[in-house]
């Protein structure tokens, strides 16, 4: 993946943070650059996740697993981000969106294995 689409993504991630903090009360960014800064950290963690526990337990799982790793992932954030404040509801409840967001603006490329020809 080229810098520029790294680029992309984090930037769509922090605008749906932004969205996210708009919609959702106990969820707060302050600022785009919080916001990014928050998409980088997300990311991060989730990286860290996926490699010390697989694919399975990352924030990017489907189902109820995904879905509790990314809360925690989301108020962990806050402890790394100035300008984001996040309450547990707020992490949950926060997921729930941008779970729902995520059907319609993916945050991270979904790859699908295509036979080489």
């Amino acid at each position: 993946m080229t810098i520029v689409r790294h680029l992309i993504r984090f930037i769509v991630a922090a605008i749906v943070l932004m969205i996210v903090g708009a919609l959702v009360p106990g969820f707060q960014v302050q600022g785009f650059w919080s916001a990014f800064l928050a998409a980088v950290v997300i990311a991060v963690i989730g990286w860290i996740i996926e490699a010390l526990f697989g694919r399975d337990m990352s924030p990017y799982a489907r189902g109820v697993v995904g879905f509790v790793v990314s809360a925690v992932v989301i108020y962990l954030t806050q402890f790394f981000v100035p300008g984001m404040r996040v309450t547990l509801l707020g992490a949950l409840l926060g997921a729930l969106v941008i779970g729902i967001i995520d059907l319609f603006v993916p945050t991270k490329a979904r790859i699908t294995s295509q036979p080489e020809r």
